[in-house]
């Protein structure tokens, strides 16, 4: 009996530890990074905006909005006229990984306890509206939100990613002072927050039945016969897992990247700041190990597309993009993927952010590709660094740009000379 007894404490610990605990910046910006690389070399990097904003063309779709020249000009018909299997919401990649990155955030918090439905103050609604908008527009400037945008661009070795880091900066700390102007004018709608607890047991069971509903979904997928599609949808149930498992850790470590660019200049502290930063240098030596080192070891081709994530916004589109993007996220409490885990997690204020956030991502992309304004260089210029200055440059350049804002946040966290005063 004293064995069995030892052995449930053992399983205790570990269950407190890995479900119930919550999980240092670094440790989760190392375990977010790993995925990425995962997820990259299993079928391609992920993303956020591709999910929301797949999501909103198919409401445009629904309510009748974009007819079928629309549908064709934002690729959802194939050479017969019918929409695409793989565009569908339950079959698009950029889909099935938001659907898991919420997936594995909400058996997360359904395991640890911390699920329940988060009301807001009335005003949080209103807020909630704009910031969709602004993250929609501002990331279809900056070509992705922050994953894409930056994160992944500037692992995918892009010179885009920087122009929105830059431009991201900025657009926080305007985003922070104006939060404090409200907290200073504003006093209507302050009322009416409300949460709705559910017991831990039940939670614990929910997330039991999440976590089995999502692996019966994966041998969906896997199994999923169709000669036009089988590759692309035999790709999904790896997504969808690796998705869930950066949703699990994002949500397990409260780990947000725009609060990485808020914290510095509202309390000084650095330590998601740092995991981000940290988090890009790994996935950046994982994207030269899959796009340089493996194929010229074996002498084939790249594992993955060098072209991914590299776009034509290196310039004031990222620029003006990450400004806008980083504004609508101080607004909404959370990024494109802080944004996610935080549904999974049941903030109703974020579950009003996603359809504003997809329709407007939508609507602008859209209006981009009728134009041709990205691939005309209106929004700036697509910059593989590689081809610039090789790999080895490219790497010891984004190494040491995360180094540099390493230095500064680390400096701000004993100077406090970077926060922003109420």
């Amino acid at each position: 009996m004293e064995d069995v007894n030892i052995l449930w404490q053992k399983f205790k610990a570990l269950y407190k530890g890995f479900c119930q605990e919550e999980w240092s910046p670094i440790f989760t910006g190392i375990l977010v990074a790993f995925f990425t690389i995962l997820i990259a070399t299993w079928w391609r990097p992920w993303g956020a905006v591709g999910a929301i904003r797949n999501w909103g063309d198919w409401m445009l779709i629904k309510i009748g909005l974009y007819g079928e020249g629309m549908q064709e000009l934002i690729g959802f018909l194939d050479d017969d006229g019918a929409i695409m299997l793989t565009k569908s919401a339950l079959f698009n990649t950029g889909s099935v990984i938001g659907i898991g990155l919420i997936a594995g955030a909400f058996i997360s918090a359904c395991l640890g306890g911390q699920f329940a439905f988060r009301f807001p103050p009335v005003r949080e609604y209103i807020k909630a509206m704009i910031a969709g908008v602004l993250m929609g527009i501002g990331a279809a400037l900056a070509g992705g939100c922050n994953v894409g945008g930056m994160y992944n661009a500037i692992g995918n070795l892009s010179a885009s990613g920087f122009a929105m880091w830059v431009g991201l900066i900025p657009g926080a700390i305007f985003g922070l002072w104006l939060l404090y102007k409200e907290m200073e004018h504003i006093s209507w709608g302050g009322g009416g927050s409300k949460t709705f607890e559910i017991p831990v047991v039940v939670q614990i069971i929910i997330g039991i039945a999440g976590l089995a509903g999502l692996i019966w979904l994966a041998n969906y997928y896997g199994n999923f016969m169709d000669d036009d599609y089988e590759e692309a949808i035999n790709s999904l149930p790896g997504l969808l897992l690796l998705a869930a498992g950066i949703g699990y850790a994002m949500q397990r470590g409260r780990w947000c990247m725009i609060q990485g660019f808020r914290e510095p200049h509202m309390t000084g502290d650095a330590k998601l700041a740092k995991s981000v930063a940290l988090s890009i240098v790994i996935v950046a030596i994982g994207m030269v190990i899959l796009k340089y080192a493996v194929p010229t070891r074996l002498g084939g081709d790249p594992v993955l597309d060098p072209m991914y994530y590299v776009r034509g916004t290196f310039g004031w589109g990222g620029l003006v993009g990450g400004f806008i993007f980083g504004v609508g996220a101080m607004f909404a409490g959370g990024c494109g993927s802080g944004t996610l885990w935080r549904v999974g997690e049941g903030q109703i204020k974020l579950w009003l952010v996603v359809p504003f956030f997809s329709i407007s991502n939508s609507l602008m992309i859209a209006l981009f590709t009728r134009f041709q304004l990205e691939e005309r260089g209106f929004l700036g210029k697509y910059v593989y660094m590689p081809d610039v200055m090789g790999y080895g440059p490219t790497l010891w350049l984004i190494i040491g740009f995360s180094f540099l804002w390493y230095m500064v946040v680390s400096w701000n966290e004993e100077s406090n000379k970077l926060i922003l005063p109420m």
